[in-house]
């Protein structure tokens, strides 16, 4: 997952995300149907070429092709390492503003039998709201997680997560994140958890969505690479962003911006929508389209795959495909 040029497909949506989506384009939210989209997306010809891992929700590592294969097989056989999505969802915390998530208390068990069926590493997320105020006790589950799946042989994602909804500048994201990151590393080290064997998800540092400034990819890049600096051991073996609301296109240059110096991580990526948004508003329930919605999968993995090496150019897209579009497009 952290060889040059690869990142991680993230479609561990759970039923009720991935439902709420493919009923966005028209699309019953069945067992049926969730299972249809995903094998579109891991049969998608030459894949694994900037796909490294894919993180699955449970009930979609069970799950097979229409011709019988499991997904795991067919992940494995674009040599993309399977995973899974292991927290039970955000829940409110008691007393505070905060949320948290659930799983930890039958994780090991869990663990156990996710890797049994093929998974070879795991996310668990949680999340900070600027304008909630200072967190106090979002991240300390990260650790436990994070413990507790390395000892169950799986490679843990540990995914803070700092929204972007609010009107702060990025300023504010730096303070926020500085101590998030710190936070998150203490809890970790205090659990003797090992950097080596695990992967960082964070948001990249920018302005809040309602933030009338807007910054470039050169800044977002400058501000996430000097907290990375600050924040993050340089054993971690790899930082893997989300792209947490962004669009596609910005996701992409972003990352790009980051990867035009040497870092001591592999600086990549791990998307869902920034992969999947186009893919599925193509797709739609139609399997006539499915070719065309692969093709749009494949492109923007290798978009994102030219960005982790710092090779991506906007302005390198299809014959039939012009700039204008190309932006219209990659917007959600």
């Amino acid at each position: 997952m952290t060889m040059a040029g690869k990142g991680i497909l993230a479609m561990d949506e759970s039923n009720a995300t991935c439902g709420s989506r493919l009923e966005g384009v028209g699309v019953e939210n069945i067992e049926e149907n969730r299972r249809r989209y995903r094998e579109l997306l891991i049969t998608t010809p030459d894949l694994g070429e900037h796909i490294g891992g894919a993180i699955l929700f449970e009930e979609t590592l069970y799950q097979s092709c229409a011709d019988g294969t499991s997904f795991v097989d067919a992940l494995n056989a674009q040599g993309i390492y399977p995973g899974i999505k292991v927290d039970k969802g955000l829940r409110p915390l008691a007393n505070t503003s905060e949320s948290w998530c659930q799983g930890l208390d039958d994780l090991a068990d869990r663990s156990a039998a996710y890797y049994e069926q093929g998974a070879r590493f795991c996310k668990w997320r949680s999340v900070v709201s600027i304008p909630d105020g200072p967190p106090r006790t979002a991240v300390t589950g990260l650790a436990r997680y994070a413990a507790i799946v390395q000892n169950a042989g799986l490679v843990p994602i540990v995914e803070p997560e700092i929204l972007l909804d609010g009107e702060h500048g990025i300023d504010e994201t730096f303070e926020v994140a500085s101590w998030v990151w710190a936070e998150t590393f203490k809890y970790l080290a205090d659990n003797n958890v090992s950097f080596e064997r695990m992967l960082l998800k964070p948001s990249m540092v920018g302005p809040g969505a309602d933030c009338p400034t807007r910054n470039t990819a050169e800044e977002v890049a400058d501000y996430t690479l000097r907290m990375l600096n600050s924040r993050v051991p340089p054993a971690t073996a790899g930082i893997m962003f989300l792209s947490g609301g962004l669009s596609e296109l910005d996701s992409t240059l972003y990352l790009n911006a980051m990867n035009q110096s040497p870092n001591p991580w592999h600086v990549s990526f791990s998307y869902a929508r920034a992969l999947q948004n186009t893919v599925l508003k193509t797709w739609a329930g139609d399997d006539a389209k499915k070719d065309e919605a692969q093709a749009i999968l494949a492109r923007r993995a290798r978009e994102n795959g030219q960005a982790q090496l710092g090779k991506f150019v906007a302005g390198d897209v299809s014959d039939s495909e012009s700039e204008s579009t190309y932006q219209k497009n990659y917007v959600y």
